[in-house]
């Protein structure tokens, strides 16, 4: 037998006796892929780990709490013998062999009749990689297989096309900060499987540069018609080349959901029946703060933080903010896109209470590398920004968790 591979399969577990016998580290950690399989599982062992019991204790698997016995493989479709008595193991192993089940053996794989392949999951794709030779088999070559596998299916950088048809339907991903790293495993996926991508000056533009050739690429920056108007148009394209069949992502910086206009894409989207998914993104209100060493809480310092949109003044009529209240909050204030308003957004908090002395930072082009930091008070803010010539896009931190770090570099 040890001459031959072994042969692949996939064994369909739905409501089927399976056995596993020993509740050690090992069925610790086999058992949760048979739990998702939907197999009907005994387990027989005197004892288990804190793990394994509670699976026991929830209902997911059947506990037995004795040695194995001759006889308890009757029935059973598969089996998992990892006890660490190997007399029993090789008894178990003898009556598996007996009553024709398969059987996976922790202490001895040349004695088994199965072998458990290193396994991954990307999307509905299951990853199980085998070592074809009985005689060389090296469990970390394996996985390591297994890793470098899946990890191309997450990240986009493997891509297998679809060869039938798929839904119409759009991708509103988050793209993070800046850093292409920072954007999701799922995120990366869809747009690697993208024929159509419509992006955002703030999304992760480095990723741009790895689509193929054929994936058409639409600046959203550059849709024309003003600001309102573009956001009709960027709607209308959306709908558009979703009606068209293709796969649509439509790439945002940060997170959708957080001043993104990501609920009037999904709305439009909705009204005109296209079908959206939509992939949270890491915000730069707390990760850009986060790459330039200050935390937005801290203990003892801040026990909360605010986001707040400063693209409109606080004598703004149009305002949603209420500034006198965020004036008397003790915690951390994060102000996105508002580095021109500043000067009068700290004279506001400044008039309502708060320090003119209350730290600030200005985080410019987060977590890239043209990251800078310049740190200022509320007192001297306004003066700081035009001396520095601060530009958007700038996170800009409020309060007392500014000075928490390590001093901070331009």
């Amino acid at each position: 037998m040890a001459e031959h591979p072994a042969y692949p399969v996939g064994l369909r577990l739905s409501g089927r006796r399976v056995v596993v016998l020993g509740g050690g580290q090992v069925a610790q950690r086999r058992l949760p892929a048979l739990i998702a399989a939907g197999a009907d599982i005994v387990l027989v062992s005197p004892e288990a780990t804190p793990s394994v019991e509670a699976m026991a204790d929830t209902g997911e698997i059947t506990w037995q709490r004795r040695p194995y016995a001759e006889g308890d493989l009757a029935e059973a479709w598969y089996a998992l013998i990892a006890t660490s008595d190997p007399r029993a193991n090789a008894q178990a192993s003898a009556e598996a062999e007996r009553h024709r089940v398969w059987c996976v053996r922790s202490d001895d794989a040349d004695q088994a009749t199965a072998w458990t392949p290193a396994t991954g999951h990307s999307e509905g794709v299951t990853v199980a990689v085998l070592t074809t030779d009985a005689r060389g088999r090296d469990p970390r070559h394996t996985a390591a297989i297994r890793d470098a596998v899946v990890e191309g299916l997450r990240d986009g950088t493997l891509v297998a096309p679809h060869h039938r048809t798929r839904t119409a339907g759009v991708a509103l991903v988050g793209g993070g900060p800046g850093d292409p790293d920072l954007i999701t495993v799922r995120g990366r996926r869809l747009l690697a499987e993208a024929d159509v991508v419509i992006a955002d000056r703030l999304g992760p533009r480095d990723l741009l540069a790895e689509l193929p050739p054929h994936v058409e690429v639409i600046d959203a920056a550059k849709i024309p018609y003003g600001r309102y108007m573009a956001q009709e148009a960027i709607n209308n394209a959306l709908v558009e080349h979703a009606r068209q069949g293709k796969a649509v992502v439509r790439l945002k910086g940060g997170d959708p959901f957080v001043f993104g206009r990501g609920m009037e894409e999904v709305q439009a989207l909705a009204e005109a029946g296209i079908p959206c998914t939509v992939v949270p993104g890491i915000s730069s209100s707390i990760s850009v703060p986060g790459a330039a060493g200050i935390p937005v809480t801290h203990r003892g310092v801040a026990h909360e933080f605010t986001v707040v949109s400063g693209h409109v003044a606080p004598d703004d009529e149009r305002s949603l903010v209420d500034w006198p209240s965020l004036a008397r909050l003790t915690g951390t204030l994060v102000i996105l896109m508002g580095v021109d308003k500043i000067g009068k957004i700290a004279e506001t908090l400044v008039a309502h209470g708060k320090s003119p002395e209350t730290p600030v930072a200005l985080v410019q082009e987060g977590t890239t590398a043209a990251q800078r930091r310049v740190d200022a008070t509320l007192a001297t803010v306004a003066e700081t920004v035009r001396a520095e010539d601060v530009k958007p896009p700038a996170v800009i931190v409020v309060g007392a968790v500014v000075g928490v770090g390590p001093h901070p570099t331009a």
